[in-house]
């Protein structure tokens, strides 16, 4: 079984990212499981054309862990795995971590107590997954975010990021956090993919930063339409244009994500530099803003 796992600022695409590898990967005829980290509970919609599902922790409180805590829960049977894990696009396992109630608990804890309850229930061993793919938030790496890299859940991290300052900001974030883990037995990076969001489409940036923080661009994913359309449907795009450009490029980099053996110990970069890098950035935003005035 190979676990890896998708970090990356909000909006970035993850989930886009993380449901077409999965759908790519099952195409292929791999046994794959998405687990969804986000307490937006919305990493798998794309594979269930919308619908969605009970998150874990909304079923674990309506079969009583807040009174019988996990041991209670699991030990009297009172929490089935098919309540919590779902069936999706070929068959894609599906899973929501979700959140706490508004304004109480952490979400970051909350994925700790969803990612342990799927392991006490023998979630892996029960459905046999050749493949698990974790999609996380990366804004803050707090100690329940980082828990596959921490426990080393993940057999490598994949930063999805676009050349948005703040994407890459967050990113050096995540490289931050895999870098303090990584030597304690944590997962380490195994490539930077790159997103296309916004006005800026500028992957040298994204080289440059991959390239210095001892890492490599390992995909880039163009802002297609087909994309946009595909969401709006609660499709990946491997299901909604299955002949289309963009869906052969996740199927790329989806075997190239499945066969990669290249991961590093990533060095994050020191402020100066990421203040260099948002020069950059602007500059160049600025030039291509320009640019379309002329035209």
């Amino acid at each position: 079984m190979r676990q890896i796992a998708f970090y990356g600022k909000g909006g970035v695409g993850k989930s886009t990212v993380g449901s077409n590898i999965a759908a790519a990967l099952a195409e292929h005829g791999l046994v794959v499981m998405l687990i969804g980290c986000d307490p937006k509970h919305d990493c798998t919609r794309n594979l269930r054309g919308e619908v969605e599902i009970p998150t874990i922790l909304d079923t674990s409180r309506d079969k009583g862990i807040e009174q019988l805590g996990l041991d209670g829960v699991v030990k009297g049977n009172k929490i089935r795995l098919d309540e919590v894990i779902y069936k999706g696009y070929r068959g894609v396992y599906c899973a929501e971590c979700g959140g706490p109630r508004p304004g109480v608990g952490c979400a970051g804890r909350g994925v700790i107590v969803a990612i342990d309850l799927l392991k006490r229930l023998n979630a892996f061993e029960v459905l046999k997954p050749d493949v698990v793919i974790y999609d996380v938030p990366g804004d803050v790496v707090c100690g329940g975010f980082a828990m596959p890299l921490r426990r080393g859940l993940a057999d490598e991290v994949y930063i999805v990021t676009s050349a948005d300052y703040l994407a890459l900001y967050a990113a050096n974030n995540i490289c931050a956090g895999i870098s303090e883990f990584a030597t304690k037995g944590g997962s380490p990076l195994g490539g930077i993919v790159y997103n296309v969001r916004g006005m800026l489409d500028d992957e040298a940036v994204v080289h440059e930063f991959a390239e210095k923080v001892g890492s490599h661009v390992i995909g880039h994913i163009p802002n297609a339409h087909q994309i946009a359309e595909a969401e709006i449907e609660g499709n990946t795009v491997i299901e909604y244009a299955p002949n289309s450009g963009v869906a052969d490029l996740f199927r790329e980099l989806a075997l190239r994500i499945s066969t990669n053996t290249l991961t590093s110990v990533p060095e994050p970069l020191a402020p100066e530099e990421m203040i260099r890098i948002g020069q950059v950035i602007r500059r160049r935003t600025k030039e291509n803003y320009e640019a379309e005035l002329e035209v």
